[in-house]
């Protein structure tokens, strides 16, 4: 008796708890239903949080969607560069040059279009119900022309105008990337074009600085070909054996490099202009900005080194002549230049 009692009891227990437990189940199931039933609703009918709640998504969206892209144009146009810097033939180096220019402001132009693909799917997403509970289609309409305009006259003004400019730059082939320039009308930016887009241009200088220029600024440029200025040295000497002698030793004594002498200097010509006289040209190239090292300290190196020797043996009849000797001028000023030369 005690034994069926006691079974009974057992069962009526665990029946009691499988009903609780039944019970608690289908209340968790129940909220969890509702729950994704309000979710759902939120998402699928317009109100006004899921329009700021889109808005806010198409933001990150279109942040890191455009981020990702021009990170992977950069990476290209980095690898354009380290070839055309490798490059030896020098019409392919500039066409790679022209390369990562074009990539560079493709950077620009496709993050245009993610904004623009986005901003259009999300005009598609909010409804007309979404614009009336934010405030009425009118009143929502007249704000967002105010908003614009304000935005608009402070933001897209500005923004067209170096869009504009920078488009007419690129078109024009003002330069590319790798140039070395200098902008009109600011007197001491120079240096080298690391990237142009349709908005900015930047540049590296000299010294190491990073410069970030508006192409709306830019009025004119000045342009070095191939990045060195070429100088010439006319030196006058007395003897031509001790002359090339000075200038040998004088020129092994001058630092090479990109950022100094690009190209040593080389006697590139001697004329015999009388018994006792003879002029040597000396020749060599550099980065604009360091002309002091041929203009200055050659030739004084050139005048220290004829001082240190017996007067008997110093070449230099007279002070030496620094002069710019880009071929490419030299041909453009003998077709401009037109004086006879008197018989």
């Amino acid at each position: 008796m005690l034994l069926a009692s006691g079974s009974k009891y057992f069962l009526h227990l665990e029946s009691s708890v499988c009903f609780a437990t039944m019970g608690k189940v289908m209340f968790e199931q129940d909220f969890i239903d509702r729950t994704m039933q309000e979710v759902g609703s939120f998402l699928s009918e317009p109100n006004a949080y899921r329009s700021i709640l889109i808005l806010i998504g198409s933001v990150l969206v279109s942040y890191w969607l455009s981020r990702f892209v021009a990170q992977l144009i950069i990476f290209i146009a980095q690898k354009v560069a380290v070839r055309s810097d490798n490059e030896s033939n020098a019409l392919k180096a500039l066409r790679l040059r022209q390369v990562e220019t074009y990539l560079g402001v493709t950077v620009a132009v496709v993050r245009v279009v993610i904004v623009a693909v986005v901003a259009y799917l999300v005009w598609r997403m909010l409804s007309p119900e979404g614009s009336r509970q934010l405030g009425g289609s009118g009143a929502a309409a007249i704000g967002a022309s105010a908003v614009f305009i304000v935005v608009a006259s402070q933001t897209a003004g500005p923004l067209l105008r170096d869009i504009t400019a920078g488009a007419v730059i690129i078109i024009e082939r003002w330069f590319t990337v790798g140039d070395y320039i200098k902008v009109e009308s600011f007197w001491n930016v120079t240096g080298v074009v690391e990237r142009l887009t349709l908005r900015s241009t930047k540049l590296r200088s000299l010294s190491g600085e990073v410069i970030w220029i508006h192409n709306q600024k830019i009025d004119a440029v000045h342009v070095t070909p191939n990045g060195v200025r070429t100088l010439a040295v006319d030196v006058l000497v007395n003897d031509k054996e001790l002359g090339e002698k000075l200038v040998k030793n004088t020129i092994a004594k001058l630092p090479t490099g990109p950022m100094m002498i690009a190209e040593r200097l080389r006697i590139v010509e001697t004329a015999k202009w009388s018994d006792e006289l003879w002029m040597m040209t000396v020749q060599g190239k550099t980065v604009p900005g360091r002309e002091w090292l041929i203009e200055n300290y050659f030739v004084s190196e050139l005048q220290k080194e004829n001082a240190r020797v017996q007067k008997k043996n110093r070449a230099l009849a007279s002070d030496p002549i620094v002069r710019y000797a880009d071929p490419d001028t030299e041909r453009r000023f003998r077709r401009a230049v037109r004086v006879q030369q008197s018989k």
